[in-house]
C-alpha cells in the first residue's frame, strides 16, 4: 500500500506503551496513558488525516501555556494533531515535559525568550536555593522560534533529559518542525551552569559568579565543587541553534559553564550550530558518545581549566564545503597561559573528518591546542581532503612547553590528512614530536566510508590498533582496542542521531525518493517493476542517484563540462546504473567529481541492460566509465600552454591533464563495473574505468572490473592510488598504464577468463613510445598482486603476466604470478634497440621486483635487441642480480604450489613497508589470503 505521506518523525510516540505513567509535578500526581495503537509485530500502515484542528488541551497537566495558533500551524505541517505549549520566563518548581498528553495526543514545547530553570535576580545565592528540576521525557520535542529563544539551567538546578535510542529528545527550530528550510542560528541553544571550578574564579576567597557568554545578565557559573551535578543529558539532539547575539558572539549548541563530573552526558548530538558545537568553560563534566556534525565554528571548544573526560566522539564538518573551523579549539587562559587549574582533559576514541571550506577568515582544520592548555588524547584519527587546513597545530609558548614536558600526550593517534597534517609552531617540529611516540602513525589510506565507519581492513580496527585507556588512565573509559569513534561493527549513532536514521521531527511531502531525482527523467521500468530514471547529456548541477531506483545512461553522459559548470555526481550505496548500447558511457570532467560510496553489503554496480533483465551477458554491451583530472601527463605541452589531452574512445572535448598531482576527482569505493568496453572502432574500445590525469586526492578502493572488452583499468599519466582491485575476465590487459603514471596500488587480484576465454596481459606498462625516458616518467609502486593467467593463445595475443615496455619504470613487490598450462610468459621486459631504456632501467636498479614468486610454464622472456642479442637475461635479473634491490624472488612448480583458489599459500616473506603512509604491512604475498578474504560477498567471476 502506498502512503499518502511519508513521515520522518522519530520523536512522536505513535505507539505508546500501555499504561505508561508520567510523574507530573504540575498536577500533583501520576497520569496513566492508555495506548490506542496496536503494538503487535508486523507491517503497520498509519494513515494520518490531513490538517486537523487540535482539541482543547487539559492545561492542568501540561507545562507551559497552550497556544492555539502554533498548535494549528504545527499540526498542519505534521499532518496530525499536535498540542503546542509555550514555555517562557523562569521555571521555579519541578516541571516535567511530556511527549504525549493524557489522551495520547502529541505535545511539543515552544521556547519564548530566555527560558531559565532556577536562578534569581542575584548572582550571589546560597547553595540549594534554586534546586529546581526540569524533567524531559523521551520523545519530547522542544523548539525555539527565534534567535532570542534559549534554555538556561542555572547553578543548583538540574535538567533530567533522558531520551532513548528509539525516542530521543530533540531541541530544534520552528522551521525544522514545520519542514521548512533549515540553517544554523535559527534559535539560541542550551546553556548549563554549575558550581565546578574555573581558573577565572577569584583567588581571594570571594564567591565565584562568572557571567556566561551569549545570554542575559545573571547567568553565572563557577565554584569549588568539581563533582557538582547538573543532571542528565542522554539521547538528546540539538539542531540549528547558535543565534548571533552580536557580531562574532553566537550561542553554542550546548554551553557547559563550570559543570561538574556528577553530571551525566551520553549520546548527545549538536548539528548545524552557528557557533561551537559544545564548549566547556572550566569544570569537569564527562561525556560519551558525542556526535558533532556540520557546526560552523569549532566542534569542541574548551578553556579556563576544563578537566573533563570524553570518549566516542564523532566530528564531521559540513558536506559540500559548508562553513566550518576547527574540530577542537582548546585553551587554558589567554592572559596567563599557565594559570591553575590548567585545562587538561582526557579524550579517547575520536574521529575527525574535515572538509574543504577555506576563506580568508577561517577554514576547516583539525586540532589546535593553544593558550597553555594541556591535554591527553588517545585512539584518535584525523582525516580530510587535500584542501583542508592544518590537521594538528600547537601554539608557541606555554602550549609547546606543555608538549615538551609531557603535559600534552598523544598516543595511538593516526593522522590521515591529504593536505597539511602538521603546522609547526616557532622552533618546534610538530611532526617529529608526534612521530617520536611509536604508537602514533601517519597514513594516506585509512579505509573509512563517507560516514566514518572503518572497513574491515582498515588500520583503525586492526588487531591492537588502539589503547585500553580504561586500564591506563581512568575507569570512566570503556575498554577498547581500536582507533576512532567507531569499531566497524556497531554504529552507536544509528537510530537516534540526525543523519544516521534518527533525529527527524518534520513531516515530508510525497518523497522524491519515490520518483526520479530532479535532473533525470522517468522511463519504462527496466525490470518491469523498479522505477527507472534516465541520465542524458551534461549534468551541470549536483545530482544524487538514490539506491531505490535504476538509472539508465542515454548516450555519453558528462558530469560537468571541462573546467566549467562543474558538478558532483553522488551515488548512494546499492545503486545500479546501466547502459543499453556501446554509445552509453559516463565521463567525469575535469574539476567535477563522482562520489560513489558503496559498502561491502551494498556495492554500487555499473552494468548492461542485459544484466538487468537477466539476459545473456558479455563484454562490450555498453561503454564504461571515464574519469578526467588535472594531474600531470608527459604528453602535456612543455611550452607552458594549458594541457588538454583528448582521452581515447569518447567524443571530442573529453580532455585531461594539468599540473596538479594532488587533484581530486572524488571517490570510487565498493564499485563493480561489468560487461563494458564497447568497440568504438577496430582496436579502439573503452576501458572498464579510464583514469586520465587523475590525481592522488581521488579515493579508489574495493573496485572490480569484470568482463570488459578492452582493458580493465588504464591510467593515462596521473598519480591516483588504489587499493583492493579485482579484475576478472577482461579481454585485453587488466592493468594498463602510460605517459607518466606514478600512483600506488596494493592488493590487486587479476584472474583471466574461465575456460581459456580471451585475455592478454595482466599488466601492460608504458611510458612513451617515441621518447621512452620522457618526464614525468611512469614509475608506479605496486604491492600484493596476484595474477592468474589462462591458456588463451592466438597469433595476435595470448594470456600473459607482466610486460614492462616503452621506458616505464616500476616498483613491484609481493607478487604471485601463475596460471594454467598453456599460458604465455609471466614476466617480460622490452628489448628492441641496443639502448633499450626499459631494459637499462632494470639493469641499473631503477625498476625493482622483490619478494615475489613465479609459477608458470614459461616464467621469463629475455629482453633482446633487434639483432637477437640478449640485452637482459630476465630470469637471472629477477632471481640473482642486484641482490640489494631484487631480493627474495623465487620460482615454483605450478599454480597449485602457490595458490589455493585465489588464496596465497606460498610462504615467501613479504616486503616490510614500515614508514610508508600508503602501503600496509601485509602478512602474505599476493592479493588475498585465506584469513583475510576481502573479495567475499561483493565480487563476481571468482567462483
Amino acid at each position: 500500500m502506498k502512503l499518502n505521506k511519508i513521515f520522518k518523525h522519530s520523536t512522536i510516540n505513535v505507539a505508546i506503551v500501555t499504561a505508561l505513567s508520567f510523574g507530573l509535578a504540575a498536577c500533583g500526581g501520576d497520569i496513566n496513558l492508555e495506548s490506542k495503537v496496536d503494538n503487535s509485530v508486523g507491517d503497520t500502515v498509519i494513515n494520518n488525516s490531513d490538517t486537523t484542528t487540535p482539541s482543547t488541551p487539559d492545561s492542568t497537566v501540561l507545562a507551559g501555556k497552550a497556544n492555539s495558533a502554533l498548535s494549528i500551524q504545527v499540526s498542519a505541517a505534521m499532518g496530525f494533531d499536535v498540542q503546542v505549549q509555550v514555555l517562557d520566563g523562569k521555571i521555579t518548581e519541578n516541571t516535567t515535559l511530556v511527549a504525549t498528553d493524557s489522551t495520547g495526543k502529541s505535545v511539543m514545547y515552544a521556547i519564548s525568550g530566555g527560558l531559565e530553570v532556577g536562578g534569581n535576580a542575584s548572582a550571589k545565592q546560597a547553595r540549594g536555593v534554586n534546586d529546581v528540576v526540569l524533567t524531559i521525557e523521551p520523545g519530547t520535542v522542544v523548539f525555539g522560534q527565534s534567535g532570542n529563544d534559549y534554555l538556561v539551567i542555572h547553578r543548583d538546578a538540574k535538567i533530567m533529559a533522558e531520551g532513548t535510542k528509539n525516542s530521543p529528545i530533540i531541541m530544534t527550530s520552528l522551521q525544522d518542525v514545520q519542514g521548512e528550510a533549515t540553517d544554523a542560528g535559527q534559535w539560541g541553544g542550551v546553556v548549563i551552569l554549575g558550581n565546578a571550578p574555573s581558573n577565572k574564579c577569584p583567588t581571594d576567597g570571594s564567591d565565584c559568579a562568572l557571567q556566561v557568554e551569549g545570554v542575559g545578565e545573571g547567568a553565572v557559573f563557577g565554584g569549588t565543587d568539581w563533582e557538582d551535578n547538573s543532571g542528565v543529558l542522554k539521547y538528546v539532539v540539538v539542531k540549528y541553534a547558535g543565534y548571533e547575539i552580536a557580531p562574532d558572539n553566537e550561542l553554542n549548541g550546548i554551553t557547559f559553564g563550570g559543570v561538574g563530573s556528577g553530571t551525566s552526558v551520553d549520546y548527545v548530538q549538536v548539528h548545524s550550530n552557528a557557533d561551537d558545537g559544545v564548549e566547556f568553560f572550566g569544570g569537569a563534566v564527562n561525556a560519551k558518545h558525542l556526535v558533532l556534525t556540520g557546526n560552523k565554528d569549532d566542534s569542541v571548544d574548551w578553556d579556563n581549566g576544563f578537566k573533563g573526560m570524553l570518549q566516542h566522539v564523532y566530528i564531521e564538518h559540513a558536506n559540500n564545503s559548508g562553513e566550518a573551523n576547527r574540530a577542537i579549539e582548546a585553551d587554558n587562559d589567554g592572559s596567563n597561559p599557565s594559570k591553575e587549574p590548567q585545562s587538561n582533559p582526557i579524550i579517547s576514541n575520536m574521529t575527525i573528518i574535515g572538509n574543504n571550506f577555506d576563506t580568508a577568515d577561517k577554514d576547516s582544520e583539525g586540532i589546535y591546542l593553544r593558550e597553555g592548555t594541556a591535554a591527553q588524547i588517545y585512539n584518535t584519527v584525523i582525516t580530510g581532503p587535500s584542501e583542508m587546513g592544518e590537521c594538528l597545530e600547537f601554539e608557541s609558548g606555554v602550549t609547546v612547553d606543555n608538549a615538551n614536558s609531557g603535559k600534552i600526550v598523544m598516543q595511538n593517534v593516526m593522522m590521515a590528512c591529504e593536505g597539511e597534517n602538521f603546522k609547526d609552531a616557532t622552533s618546534f617540529d610538530l611532526e617529529s614530536w608526534f612521530s617520536a611516540e611509536s604508537s602514533n602513525s601517519i597514513s594516506s589510506s585509512i579505509l573509512i566510508g563517507e560516514s566514518g565507519i572503518p572497513d574491515s581492513n582498515s588500520p583503525l580496527i586492526a588487531a591492537n590498533a588502539g589503547q585500553d585507556v580504561a586500564n591506563t588512565q581512568n575507569a570512566f573509559f570503556d575498554s577498547v582496542n581500536y582507533i576512532g569513534a567507531l569499531n566497524g561493527t556497531t554504529d552507536w549513532r544509528q537510530g537516534w542521531a540526525f543523519g544516521f536514521g534518527g533525529g527527524e521531527v518534520t513531516a515530508t511531502a510525497e518523497s522524491e525518493a519515490e520518483g526520479c531525482p530532479t535532473g533525470t527523467t522517468s522511463i519504462t521500468p527496466a525490470d518491469g517493476t523498479t522505477t527507472t530514471c534516465q541520465l542524458t547529456g551534461a549534468i551541470t548541477s549536483d545530482l544524487t542517484l538514490t539506491a531505490n531506483n535504476l538509472y539508465a545512461l542515454n548516450g555519453p553522459v558528462f558530469v560537468g563540462e571541462d573546467k566549467t559548470n562543474s558538478a558532483t555526481l553522488t551515488i548512494e550505496a546499492g545503486t545500479t546504473v546501466y547502459g543499453r548500447s556501446g554509445g552509453d558511457y559516463l565521463v567525469i570532467s575535469r574539476d567535477s567529481a563522482i562520489e560513489a560510496n558503496g559498502t561491502a553489503a551494498n556495492p554500487i554496480t555499473f552494468t548492461s541492460s542485459e544484466d538487468i533483465t537477466d539476459g545473456v551477458t558479455g563484454s562490450g554491451q555498453w561503454g564504461g566509465i571515464v574519469i578526467l583530472g588535472n594531474a600531470k601527463s608527459n604528453k602535456c605541452p612543455t611550452d607552458g600552454s594549458d594541457c588538454a589531452l583528448q582521452v581515447e574512445g569518447v567524443e571530442e572535448g573529453a580532455v585531461f591533464g594539468g599540473t596538479d598531482d594532488t587533484d581530486s576527482s572524488g571517490t570510487l569505493r565498493y564499485v563493480v563495473v561489468k560487461h563494458a568496453g564497447y568497440e568504438i572502432a577496430p582496436d579502439n574500445e573503452l576501458n572498464g574505468i579510464t583514469f586520465g590525469g587523475v590525481g592522488s586526492g581521488t579515493k579508489v578502493e574495493y573496485i572490480q572490473v569484470h568482463e570488459n572488452a578492452d582493458d580493465g583499468v588504464e591510467f593515462f599519466g596521473g598519480t591516483v592510488n588504489a587499493k583492493y582491485l579485482v579484475l576478472t575476465g577482461n579481454k585485453d590487459d587488466s592493468v594498463d598504464w602510460d605517459n607518466g603514471y606514478r600512483g600506488n596500488l596494493q592488493y590487486v587480484l587479476v584472474k583471466h577468463a574461465d575456460n581459456n576465454g580471451e585475455a592478454n596481459r595482466a599488466i601492460e606498462a608504458d611510458n612513451d613510445g617515441s621518447t621512452p625516458n620522457k618526464e614525468p616518467q611512469s614509475n608506479p609502486t605496486i604491492a600484493n598482486m596476484t595474477i592468474i593467467g589462462n591458456g588463451f593463445d592466438t597469433p595476435d595475443k595470448s594470456s600473459e603476466g607482466v610486460y614492462l615496455r616503452e621506458g616505464t619504470k616500476a616498483q613491484l613487490h609481493n607478487f604471485v604470478v601463475t596460471g594454467t598450462s598453456g599460458m604465455g610468459e609471466c614476466f617480460e621486459i622490452e628489448g628492441g634497440s641496443t639502448s633499450s631504456v626499459t631494459a637499462e632501467q632494470a639493469t641499473n636498479g631503477d625498476t625493482v621486483i622483490s619478494n615475489s614468486v613465479f609459477a608458470c610454464d614459461e616464467n621469463f622472456k629475455n629482453a633482446k635487441a633487434t639483432d637477437g642479442t640478449v640485452l637482459l637475461d630476465t630470469q637471472d635479473w629477477v632471481l640473482n642480480q642486484n641482490p640489494t634491490l631484487n631480493t627474495n624472488n623465487s620460482t615454483a612448480a605450478g599454480m597449485s604450489a602457490v595458490l589455493n583458489g585465489i588464496f596465497t599459500i606460498d610462504t615467501t616473506t613479504p616486503k616490510d613497508f614500515t614508514g610508508n603512509a600508503f602501503f600496509d604491512n601485509a602478512n602474505h604475498i599476493g592479493a588475498v589470503s585465506q584469513g583475510n578474504n576481502w573479495t567475499a560477498g561483493r565480487t563476481v567471476g571468482l567462483e
